[in-house]
């Protein structure tokens, strides 16, 4: 095969991997209780690490006694039994879903969601600030095998196990260990260990101890991984979450090709040793940014899907694609609760942004003296029914009706619709 055929094969491999992840991702809410979101993240972990440490060793003992043909003819059967599996599988559509949303609307959509969530947005930073400095064990760690430790392929392979016994030890482990720590402090004490089994590996020439200390480091990642991403499937309502976690799968792969070729170009600088001492710092640091950032607790928060907005009636004919459409929402405070409404609203536009608008703000009324109107832009008509009908959550309605309860009398709607074209 020429390498051109087979980087092209390789790139196809590369694509399916990201249409396959996020929208499986997303079904597992589907599948389990909202309680038990973490602990499937987990066995989500535990499955891949497996792969990644038994595949290799399954895949060497197949092509010693068949060759690689039938390695690759095995792979591709379990994909095709998966696909049939998939194709047999007919899950509950919910009432009212609607019409499906056009590629185009729908990928913008996401990327305004993920923009104007600051949880979202922490979540990502997090996995972040583990994966790129993490890559490094990945990276570098058949170098460690092959030019440290002397351990050839056999060797590498006893490795990767240690890493999966980890993980396995790991899920285990963590319900307990979950009911001591909050979150942010798993991500803290998990990134620690993690630096400290790279500086191991930099450290000590020891094939025995490295082989140990890499099942911590196995733990470490799991537990990181499982936590960022049940964060993500609890806080994601259901229209967005194949979306956003895209996102999270594009940071997390990104990341991890990222800092592969950092980590590797650093090795050529300074050496095998220099580049894993350099990475169990940089881990150590990302660590201790946790503090300073921490991943913030969405398991109170309500994200089941409230239609609370009335349908709105237009004397006028809107065509699902006409657009823009502006909004605009009228309310009266007295004098005395216009700072803690203006505050209030501060956490409406963010909603509002995050399901559709395009532009948000708050103006006074210069007629009324106690008047303020909220002003939002959303592309088309179609994009805001999709805010009344399946794009709000519980904690939306919370938000406004905190903002409401401020305002007094009647709130009045407009939809404002642009005019023909001359």
């Amino acid at each position: 095969m020429p390498p051109a055929l087979l980087l092209t094969l390789t790139f196809g491999l590369g694509v399916g991997q990201a249409l396959t992840l996020p929208a499986w991702q997303a079904v597992i809410p589907d599948l389990v209780p909202r309680a038990q979101i973490v602990n499937a993240a987990a066995l989500g972990s535990i499955s891949v690490n497996l792969a990644r440490s038994v595949g290799p060793a399954v895949a060497g003992v197949l092509i010693a006694q068949a060759g690689v043909a039938v390695v690759f003819a095995v792979n591709a059967a379990s994909f095709a039994i998966f696909a049939l599996v998939l194709l047999r599988w007919r899950p509950e559509r919910p009432d009212g879903a609607g019409m499906p949303e056009r590629f185009g609307p729908a990928l913008r959509a996401g990327g305004r969601y993920v923009r104007h969530s600051p949880v979202v947005r922490r979540i990502l930073l997090r996995a972040a600030l583990f994966v790129v400095p993490g890559s490094a064990l990945w990276a570098l760690l058949p170098l460690v095998a092959s030019q440290r430790l002397g351990m050839g392929s056999s060797g590498y392979g006893v490795l990767l196990a240690a890493l999966g016994v980890g993980a396995v030890a790991g899920a285990l482990v963590l319900p307990r260990v979950r009911r001591a720590l909050t979150n942010s402090q798993l991500l803290l004490v998990a990134g620690l260990i993690y630096a400290g089994v790279l500086l191991t590996l930099a450290l000590v020439p020891v094939p025995a101890l490295v082989t140990a200390a890499l099942v911590p480091a196995g733990l470490a990642w799991m537990t990181v991984l499982s936590t960022v991403n049940a964060a993500m499937q609890l806080f994601l309502p259901g229209w967005v979450r194949a979306r956003g976690l895209s996102v999270y799968q594009m940071v997390f792969a990104g990341g991890q090709a990222l800092g592969a070729l950092a980590w590797g170009a650093l090795g050529e600088l300074t050496g095998l040793v220099g580049a894993l001492a350099v990475a169990g710092a940089t881990m150590a640091l990302a660590a201790l940014t946790v503090p300073l950032w921490p991943l913030r607790d969405v398991r109170g928060v309500n994200r089941d899907p409230a239609t609370y907005w009335p349908e709105p009636h237009l004397a006028l004919e809107a065509h699902p694609r006409t657009g823009p459409v502006l909004v605009t929402v009228s309310y009266t405070v007295a004098p005395e609760r216009q700072a803690a409404f203006v505050e209030a609203m501060r956490a409406v536009g963010r909603s509002r942004r995050r399901t559709g608008a395009m532009r948000w703000g708050l103006f006074r009324a210069g007629e009324r003296a106690h008047g303020f109107v909220e002003v939002y832009q959303v592309p088309s008509w179609e994009e805001h029914l999709r805010q009344h009908g399946g794009r709000l959550t519980g904690a939306d309605r919370d938000a406004e009706e905190r903002a409401r309860a401020l305002a007094e009398g009647e709130v009045r709607v407009n939809h404002l619709l642009p005019t023909p074209e001359a």
